[in-house]
């Protein structure tokens, strides 16, 4: 075998596991979008999870950061 066939067949090989783990990541993320389904018609507000679970996936002091910085924004505005 050439340099060249080696470097094709290798080739082909990271694609091709490249297409099965974005068939997983499809499969995954309709799973996800089932369980919000799930949650809406149980009478959770999704939008509301969605906050939480991008919440949940922050370090605490990103967080926390974030929040009194939101905290700061919305007095100046009136709103707290």
């Amino acid at each position: 075998m050439s340099e060249g066939s080696i470097a094709a067949d290798e080739l082909r090989l990271l694609i091709e596991r490249i297409e099965r783990l974005e068939e997983e990541k499809k499969a995954i993320a309709d799973d996800v979008k089932d369980v919000y389904g799930e949650a809406k018609s149980r009478g959770y507000d999704t939008k509301t999870m969605r906050s939480i679970v991008r919440l949940r996936k922050m370090e605490k002091h990103v967080r926390d950061e974030a929040e009194a910085l939101l905290e700061t924004y919305k007095n100046a505005l009136g709103l707290g």
